[in-house]
């Protein structure tokens, strides 16, 4: 059973497009009405307290994609986007999970775009970042590109190891 690290519950259903009501477009989508995703900041050496950053970990996980690239975006909007490394590394990681979905969507050039744009932002000399083993992410992404595994394996979160710093 795969580990859960927030308590938020998952959405009605994963919203894969062109299959299910877009969730914020559509008055029968998961999310409709509810206001975009904001965070004021975020902290990497906090990570481990930030509620939004968990929950995009088990949406992830979780198999929500679209789902996972809204909170990821609202935290990389809050990490600086392009400017800092942890705003990189979120990009890489939203950039991984869309590209998942893509795959699922059976766009294979989107997804192998997203994956190589993905793996080349995940690529940080910490062993440990932002509670994520990067060697074995980095390792799954590759699996991925090769087309060698069809998803992510589950990502566990190490809150005893790594010091992020940005």
């Amino acid at each position: 059973m795969t580990l859960r690290y927030s308590r938020k519950p998952f959405p009605a259903y994963r919203y894969i497009p062109g299959r299910q009501p877009h969730p914020t477009r559509d008055p029968d989508g998961h999310s409709y009405g509810s206001e975009p995703l904001e965070l004021a900041q975020f902290d990497p050496a906090d990570w481990h307290n930030c509620d939004e950053y968990l929950y995009a970990i088990d949406l992830l996980n979780h198999g929500y994609w679209w789902e996972a690239h809204e909170s990821l975006e609202a935290i990389w909007l809050a990490a600086g986007q392009r400017t800092t490394q942890v705003g990189r590394f979120v990009q890489g990681l939203l950039q991984i999970g869309v590209g998942i979905l893509k795959h699922h969507q059976e766009q294979e050039g989107g997804a192998q775009r997203l994956w190589q744009s993905g793996l080349d932002k995940i690529s940080v000399r910490d062993p440990i970042y932002l509670g994520l083993d990067t060697r074995a992410l980095q390792r799954s992404v590759r699996e991925l590109i090769n087309g060698e595994r069809d998803a992510l394996p589950e990502l566990v979160l190490h809150f005893d190891k790594g010091n992020d710093k940005d």
